[in-house]
């Protein structure tokens, strides 16, 4: 009878063991539901200027020296080419708390808001003033995003081209670990002054529409660990050492009984 109840157990054990690993997958693959979204919520993402945001702002034209009250000293135009970690930026025009920056001779100027192709607009419009035909560039020198939590490399990184999705930041930190938990991956936002919380399911390809997928600068990035990560942080060595004590002393037994 007792051996019997024991194959019973371990029969039962199997089929846990069984349904435990084609579940656990769908947890730790990406979109395994496919690719199939068709929203144009993100089709022309264009990042906005941001309270905050330090802007390089170089003004040319055919006449080089009716430009120079308008450049600052500093070559602003060498930006990092990769992606870098807490790289400090060169010094250029910090959007104020107001959204305006402090031009040379045009004074204060509202960019927050406005996208960078709005913003040379702007500034090509009063520049007209002053400068025959200028012409501009304008970066954004400390476009930054910052992933934590269960990666392999977290941080806060610097943008080079301005313009970065969730999964590319994820891979800029070097992928999830195996212990994340993809379904729930905490997105937070300043919105207005506000922190914004967004869930994004990794799982799933309603990702590539959600309004977090690109990211904007100072986004934050948390990616919490899953259930076996976080019961595995309590357990420890000795406790370990009992589990396996346990389990050889179940097996001793097991294979007495089956004799």
């Amino acid at each position: 009878m007792l051996i019997k109840t024991f194959k019973v157990i371990l029969l039962g054990s199997l089929f846990t063991f069984i349904f435990t690993f084609c579940t656990s997958r769908k947890k730790v693959v990406y979109f395994h539901g496919g690719i199939n979204a068709t929203s144009d919520l993100n089709k022309n993402y264009t990042p906005v200027l941001h309270t905050d945001d330090l802007l390089s702002i170089t003004v040319m034209a055919l006449d080089p020296e009716s430009v120079k009250l308008f450049n600052l000293p500093t070559q602003l135009n060498a930006a990092n080419q990769g992606y870098s970690i807490g790289a400090p930026s060169p010094p250029g025009y910090l959007i104020d708390a107001e959204g305006q920056i402090d031009f040379p001779i045009i004074g204060k100027l509202k960019l927050a808001g406005l996208t960078r192709t709005q913003a040379i607009e702007l500034l090509k419009e009063k520049l007209s003033n002053y400068i025959k035909e200028p012409t501009l560039n304008i970066r954004i020198l400390n476009y930054k995003i910052t992933v934590l939590g269960e990666v392999r490399n977290p941080g806060t990184f610097t943008i080079p081209n301005e313009r970065v999705t969730l999964l590319e930041a994820i891979g800029i930190a070097g992928d999830l670990n195996i212990t994340a938990l993809r379904k729930n991956v905490l997105v937070i936002r300043d919105v207005d002054g506000k922190k914004t919380e967004t869930r994004i399911d990794l799982t799933n390809s309603d990702l590539f529409s959600s309004p977090v997928y690109y990211l904007h600068q100072n986004d934050v990035v948390y990616v919490e660990p899953n259930r076996a990560k976080i019961n595995s942080s309590v357990v420890n060595a000795s406790n370990v050492g009992i589990v396996i004590s346990i389990a050889s002393l179940l097996t001793t037994v097991a294979v007495l009984l089956s004799r």
